[in-house]
């Protein structure tokens, strides 16, 4: 049996969208800084389909800020939202159509004092990196590792493979607070009673309706 490979390849993200959202479930992603490294285990994604897919940064074209989206697959988009948070994505399908997956939540799984120390106000683990903008801040992630190449096992950040998650565990439903049209796009995949996957929310003007509203097996 040979050894696992440090990264997840680039052919892993060569592809439809959904498939790599699907996938990158249970993954560990590590963050590496001067301070230390912090790994979580992704428990949450949502898919964003480039120029077909109303809720994506890349619907109505490139702009500086989403140009990593329409690059190599295989790489981090990170973007700045609500003038106070940093969200970060894997770019996925052939160069030029700009996918990507938006990783929600996560399980801390190593370095878990120094993830603390980025948010030293939460009580609970399962609160340390559960949403997006709290996972880079408890990873440390801001603009400077926009375009980083999730393959290189020497990068500041990379994306390795975990332990595979079967079907039955995995919840699909719509992205969270993505209104009009992408509101009946099934492309937040989760994991089943997992404590760290960050409760549902509907679009503004919207009235929230429970996870269970929502979600559905993945059959």
């Amino acid at each position: 049996m040979g050894a696992q490979p440090l990264t997840l390849p680039r052919a892993f993200y060569d592809r439809p969208v959904l498939a790599v959202a699907r996938d990158l479930l249970g993954a560990l992603v590590d963050r590496r800084t001067v301070e230390g490294t912090v790994t979580l285990r992704l428990t949450e994604v949502e898919a964003y389909d480039g120029a077909a897919d109303p809720g994506s940064h890349a619907f109505r074209g490139r702009t500086p800020r989403n140009a990593t989206m329409f690059g190599p697959p295989g790489h981090l988009y990170v973007y700045f939202t609500y003038g106070m948070h940093w969200c970060m994505n894997a770019v996925c399908a052939p160069a030029g159509t700009a996918a990507a997956v938006l990783l929600r939540a996560g399980e801390v799984c190593g370095g878990r004092q120094l993830a603390r120390s980025r948010r030293p106000g939460v009580r609970a683990e399962r609160d340390l990196a559960r949403g997006p903008a709290r996972m880079t801040r408890a990873l440390g992630v801001d603009r400077s590792l926009d375009g980083t190449d999730l393959v290189d096992p020497t990068a500041p950040l990379r994306i390795r493979p975990g332990r595979p998650v079967a079907d039955d565990l995995v919840v699909v439903g719509p992205r969270t607070g993505v209104g009009g049209d992408a509101a009946a796009y099934p492309y937040r995949f989760a994991l089943l009673g997992e404590p760290t996957v960050s409760p549902y929310r509907a679009a503004a003007r919207r009235p929230s309706l429970p996870d269970s509203a929502h979600a559905r097996r993945n059959d």
